[in-house]
């Protein structure tokens, strides 16, 4: 169909970018993937920022807060709200401040914004933000085009504010972009992921996100990148980000958990893209994951039929000519995704 093939047409340039095959077997921490499964696993949902945030149609302030606010009620205790950064170069989120002080904020759950330097930060704790999310690349390239600076003088802009925040009681998560392979550098050494997520963990994050940014990374890439970063970073600090371009997202978790990971983030009906990035598909869909885990006997907490219709939602709102793929489902039939997961 030609949308088929406009997406692939748009994929391919990532192949160019994907690591090589591996030469080994790419698990030596776990002869099985499914030897190490926990009892539950943490949600981020990232929908309503990393979700809506390179939708050139802009979501009315109302929608995004009508978006969250039921993303409130299933179950999810992180959702990532908004970003403060410049509407010139992020037009999506040029209402953050309205954003933040309309929704409900729920007990129990937390509603991080991301930040990228100072000014971001000052913004966000004004508005009353009271966890931010700062991020960086492991690739230079990516930096250059997406901040425009090294990775060396994010992380010197970071030690600006972040230990302001940190004494004055504010969360700090960090995000590392380009995990695997970059769109302007190509593959990503692993050992340089563990290098940058090793500063971050220092500079007092509370947690670190992995994220590969334009979807190209495998069970063994991902494998690779987690040695680097688990011999620097203690494992409980990490939460793995994995965009769903090649429909390898949910493999990749299943491969994080053996590693013993256990936040992982996801966009409520795989929305998303990022500006920076081009042809790279959004975020792993959030009710796919819980409808892996709820299969496996994972705990999460989170109401996947009521998942399903946000998705349906928001998807009506943003592009009404496409749905995520659960959704053709439960159109097709009656039978409550719990039941099935759980069969």
């Amino acid at each position: 169909s030609p949308a088929a093939s406009a997406m692939l047409s748009r994929a391919l340039p990532l192949l160019r970018c994907a690591p090589r095959p591996a030469a080994r077997p790419f698990f030596t921490k776990a002869s099985n993937v499914l030897d190490k499964v926990p009892q539950s696993v943490k949600i981020v949902e990232v929908g309503p920022r990393d979700g809506l945030q390179n939708e050139k149609k802009f979501v009315p302030t109302q929608k995004k807060v009508l978006l969250i606010d039921w993303l409130s009620k299933t179950g999810l205790t992180h959702i990532e709200s908004t970003a403060f950064v410049r509407p010139d170069r992020v037009p999506q989120m040029r209402d953050a401040v309205d954003v933040l002080g309309s929704i409900a904020q729920r007990p129990g759950v937390s509603y991080p914004v991301l930040v990228p330097n100072a000014q971001g930060y000052r913004d966000a704790v004004a508005a009353g933000a009271t966890e931010i999310a700062i991020f960086t690349s492991a690739s230079e390239g990516f930096e250059k085009r997406n901040k425009n600076c090294s990775v060396a003088k994010s992380i010197e802009d970071f030690q600006k504010f972040v230990p302001e925040a940190l004494s004055k009681g504010v969360k700090v998560r960090g995000y590392i972009s380009c995990v695997v392979a970059c769109p302007y550098d190509g593959e990503t050494a692993p050992a340089k992921v563990g290098e940058v997520a090793q500063q971050l963990s220092d500079l007092g994050c509370y947690e670190i996100s992995l994220g590969d940014t334009i979807g190209v990374g495998t069970a063994g890439s991902i494998s690779r990148m987690l040695e680097a970063v688990v011999a620097r970073v203690d494992c409980a600090k990490l939460a793995g980000h994995y965009h769903d371009t090649f429909g390898q997202a949910l493999a990749n978790i299943l491969t994080s958990m053996s590693f013993g990971v256990r936040t992982f983030d996801s966009s409520v009906g795989g929305l998303g893209g990022c500006p920076y990035a081009r042809g790279a598909t959004g975020n792993v869909a959030t009710e796919d994951v819980v409808y892996m885990l709820n299969g496996l006997g994972v705990h999460t907490g989170v109401d996947i039929d009521e998942l399903v219709n946000i998705a349906d939602y928001i998807w009506y709102e943003v592009r009404p000519s496409f749905h995520a793929r659960s959704i053709y489902f439960v159109r097709a039939t009656a039978v409550p995704l719990n039941v099935l997961a759980e069969s």
